[in-house]
């Protein structure tokens, strides 16, 4: 068996730590504040409390993703010395860095016609995506080839659920996904959407719940009605937060209080400056196994 590594992209939103745990490869995404450019690079360059702190001051932020040639330069490091690649990427329908990623593939191969290279898009993002890298780590290091991971994430991708709540709508409105009018009616209601990743990797509206109280309920609501045996889940749970723990410890109670067989207990994980940048402070996601997701 070939030997091979597996890789993401930092929107994954694992720590630096985790990710090299995992034995995970990971390249950076890239954002600005107010015309000044960093790496995602897991909160080591900025912390992500001064991230989100900029954004509450009203600095203007964007982010760009891989480039192709990005990717050839990460990707020709391993196949260099030998080694077969699976790289995930995060959600094509909230990215278009999985084109990106295959035009790098494409010329690579021919470069390097005794290597494999499977490019995949995840379908997944932020902690979602981390989470169903941890699953794919742990099945490497039981010795599952390449060939055949690949063929369990394309089969598996869209039972990972990604149920999301974002507390402040002018973050939305900011980035186009909410009209201004929706976004100032929504803030005086103090509307919290109740949003989904669907099975494509976009992100849907669900519902609208007034208070940040009544929306943390909702989303354990939701985990109990999707994840694979109900309350009796027995998988692993991760929850990401942009710089609300108190919100998140919360969560956290709530959630492994009512699912009491859980799969260790719940990681909180903070959402990246790639994701955060369009969902703004005060959002949390909830990721676990489940049914397939829909449209």
């Amino acid at each position: 068996m070939s030997d091979y590594i597996i890789s993401a992209c930092a929107p994954a939103d694992l720590t630096k730590e985790q990710f090299d745990a995992m034995d995970v490869k990971y390249i950076y995404f890239h954002y600005s504040i107010d015309g000044v450019n960093f790496d995602d690079d897991m909160g080591q360059t900025k912390s992500f409390k001064e991230f989100y702190d900029s954004m509450r001051a009203g600095a203007d932020t964007a982010t760009s993703q891989i480039n192709p040639d990005e990717y050839i330069e990460f990707f020709s490091k391993f196949l260099a010395e030998g080694k077969d690649v699976l790289h995930i990427n995060l959600a094509s329908g909230i990215s278009g860095t999985h084109n990106s990623a295959m035009v790098a593939k494409s010329e690579l191969e021919e470069q390097y016609p005794d290597r494999k290279i499977i490019v995949i898009d995840s379908t997944c993002a932020s902690v979602g995506y981390g989470m169903l890298m941890h699953e794919m780590a742990d099945k490497k290091a039981a010795g599952m080839g390449i060939d055949e991971l690949a063929a369990w994430v394309e089969e598996n991708k869209i039972k990972m659920h990604h149920w999301v709540m974002v507390s402040d709508l002018k973050w939305l409105v900011k980035g186009g996904r909410v009209s201004k009018t929706s976004g100032v009616l929504g803030s005086l209601l103090n509307i919290c959407p109740i949003i989904e990743v669907n099975k494509y990797g976009k992100l849907i509206a669900r519902e609208k719940v007034r208070t940040m109280k009544k929306a943390i309920g909702t989303l354990v609501d939701k985990m109990a009605e999707n994840a694979e045996n109900g309350v009796d889940y027995d998988g692993k749970c991760y929850i990401g937060m942009s710089d609300c723990p108190n919100e998140a410890e919360t969560l956290k109670s709530l959630i492994e209080g009512k699912f009491p067989k859980l799969k260790d207990k719940v990681v909180i994980n903070s959402i990246g400056t790639t994701i955060g940048s369009h969902t703004g402070p005060g959002t949390l996601v909830v990721v676990f196994w489940g049914k397939e997701r829909t449209e």
